[in-house]
């Protein structure tokens, strides 16, 4: 019942990220399709010759990709194949980088592949590394397939839907897109379900949630971003942190939320700085440590 249940929700937030996380209204002229996507039938899978571009994280929004003091250009398009009646998606997006702003970018991929539900210590079920023409990627074989890799500062992601019985897998479409956009991937499968690996997938996580908390006080700083929005953000960070801390470094967490909650209710950007502070003082102590998975 558990592997089920997991699959349906991993099925959901799959279907999820890709309605919320591409802003088609936001149209980036200077962009054409065609750079990213292929436009012409693959094989049996047709493509109507029209793909669309717009302005968002695509897939890595779900992981809190933080976009502010860049922009990421984001294209879709889809396949059809009549015989197999298979209908395949496409997403792929582009990450500007400015400064450190992609630092976290495979880490954010992997992210999607791993289970919420035990805060990151495990692989969701059916998730994987594959071999596909030489190249390796994150794959998923749930109630909705993807194949997901990274090719530089460009996150392809391909899927499609699984849930009326299996289906033959798209790999012409899986192929083309791997010509057109090779995979950095190098971890193989044996690496990714490693203890080892997933300890230091957690520990990159803590990091990076309170390298998300210095980029906002920045646009902060800049005056980019107003301070609800980023006293939001960066308690929302801590909090996840402070989970993370709680589950793998044995500190309780509940005081310090509710801390965090009265200084969110009552705008003190003063009291935010000083518990980030805390933390990052705190982390460079104990980031070294060993933690122990369930």
């Amino acid at each position: 019942m558990k592997s089920q249940w997991i699959n349906t929700r991993t099925c959901i937030a799959l279907f999820t990220t890709i309605l919320c996380c591409f802003n088609a209204q936001a149209v980036t002229p200077a962009v054409s399709p065609s750079d990213y996507l292929i436009l012409q039938n693959i094989g049996e899978y047709h493509n109507s010759g029209k793909g669309r571009c717009g302005d968002g994280p695509g897939f890595l929004g779900a992981a809190d990709h933080y976009g502010e003091d860049h922009g990421d250009t984001t294209c879709r398009t889809g396949y059809y194949n009549m015989a197999q009646d298979l209908a395949v998606s496409i997403l792929v997006t582009k990450h500007a980088d400015s400064s450190d702003a992609i630092k976290w970018l495979l880490h954010e991929v992997e992210d999607a592949y791993r289970d919420p539900d035990v805060l990151e210590a495990t692989l969701t079920e059916g998730a994987r590394i594959r071999e596909i023409a030489g190249n390796r990627i994150f794959f998923y074989g749930g109630g909705v397939v993807s194949y997901r890799w990274l090719s530089n500062n460009i996150v392809v992601n391909i899927q499609y839907a699984n849930l009326s019985g299996p289906k033959a897998e798209p790999l012409e479409v899986v192929k083309a897109y791997l010509a057109k956009h090779p995979s950095n991937v190098t971890l193989s499968d044996v690496d990714l379900k490693s203890k080892p690996h997933s300890e230091q997938w957690i520990k990159d996580e803590m990091d990076r949630r309170l390298w998300l908390c210095d980029k906002w006080f920045m646009q902060l700083q800049l005056r980019k971003a107003d301070e609800k929005q980023v006293y939001q953000e960066t308690v929302k960070s801590m909090n996840i942190f402070l989970d993370y801390r709680e589950k793998y470094y044995r500190m309780k967490a509940a005081d310090d939320k509710n801390l965090l909650a009265g200084y969110l209710s009552t705008n003190s950007g003063t009291g935010i700085k000083a518990k980030l502070a805390e933390y990052k003082n705190w982390w460079a102590v104990n980031k070294g440590g060993s933690i122990t998975l369930p």
